[in-house]
């Protein structure tokens, strides 16, 4: 007889922005009857009022070292989405913690925003609806454009989502291009074609994001890297802000040595409206919105709760990030 499944425990939703936390009410219904639902945005915040969880849902909530090690009970960390940067991981792994994501739950939602975003650099979508509304009707204030037939994308980290970008560039046309150190060809499709970084980036008439925010991929986009971009190439990121460095960003749209960028995610968030990058026409930005549909918001809540029951129950996790 399994101990754990009957067995009622701390659950705590240490901070997040939806509406309800109903789904996760109904899932862990028999598991904990009374969920904790907290607004947590510091760590003496998660301090004080988590220490008796034993299972802690979290969005953006940070979860450092000294945080884990003054939650004695606690057995697991699911985290409301797929990046897990607000956690440290070996912290919760010498403490035997489990932190697991939702990997899966809004592939199609990104991968379609960050198609939306390079449609609207690419065909001068929000530019020219700008002019049209300002009374300047004229398809030439929009040149250049070119068919996609003949362009080529740089897809940066070929995982769920890269992969799905990959495939929808793909069949407008596209040529696509990679770059995933931890990926080999024979393990893609043959229409991508693994490359360096300074390879892609030299290369692709539009570079899309999808990594994750690691020590490594941290201000990856430098200065150096953005400079070897085409000027008439375009950036788009749907990833994590810090993984571009804005200030460089900015100084090339200000020089005129990029065509434009696209981004849903800012190393701060929310960007203020002195943000120096907003001053750019050739600039858009959307409010960390490109994993958001009503169905992908649901199942990201559904399988974190389920998550976080089956750890509780003392059954193995599906989507586990750290390891001990």
């Amino acid at each position: 007889m399994d101990i754990h499944r009957n067995k009622q425990h701390a659950v705590i939703v240490a901070d997040c922005d939806h509406p309800s936390i109903d789904i996760e009410r109904d899932v862990l219904k028999d598991t904990c009857p009374d969920i904790r639902w907290l607004a947590c945005k510091t760590e003496d915040e998660v301090i004080a009022q988590c220490q008796d969880g034993e299972g802690i849902l979290i969005q953006y909530a940070p979860m450092t070292r000294r945080v884990l090690e003054q939650l004695p009970r606690c057995r697991i960390i699911a985290r409301y989405g797929v990046g897990v940067d607000t956690v440290d991981l070996l912290a919760a792994s010498d403490l035997g913690i489990v932190v697991s994501n939702v990997p899966d739950y809004g592939t199609n939602e990104v991968s379609d925003h960050a198609l939306a975003m390079m449609l609207c650099l690419t065909r001068k979508v929000s530019h020219a609806n700008s002019l049209v509304k300002s009374g300047k009707w004229d398809f030439r204030l929009m040149y250049p454009v070119h068919r996609h037939q003949v362009q080529t994308i740089g897809i940066l980290g070929i995982g769920r989502i890269g992969g799905a970008m990959a495939h929808k560039t793909h069949a407008l046309g596209m040529k696509v291009v990679g770059y995933d150190p931890f990926l080999k060809a024979a393990n893609l499709p043959d229409y991508i074609t693994l490359l360096s970084l300074e390879e892609l980036l030299q290369q692709s008439d539009v570079v899309s994001v999808h990594c994750p925010l690691t020590d490594v991929t941290r201000n990856m986009l430098d200065g150096s890297k953005l400079s070897l971009m085409k000027s008439s190439a375009y950036l788009v990121n749907t990833a994590r802000g810090c993984i571009v460095d804005e200030v460089a960003l900015d100084k090339l749209l200000t020089d005129k040595k990029l065509a434009g960028a696209a981004m849903d995610v800012l190393a701060v968030e929310p960007g203020p409206v002195t943000h120096p990058l907003f001053k750019h026409e050739n600039f858009y930005c959307t409010p960390h919105m490109a994993w958001h549909s009503e169905e992908s918001a649901q199942e990201l809540k559904r399988k974190a709760a389920e998550e976080t029951r089956r750890v509780l129950r003392g059954e193995a996790p599906l989507y586990q990030v750290n390891k001990f």
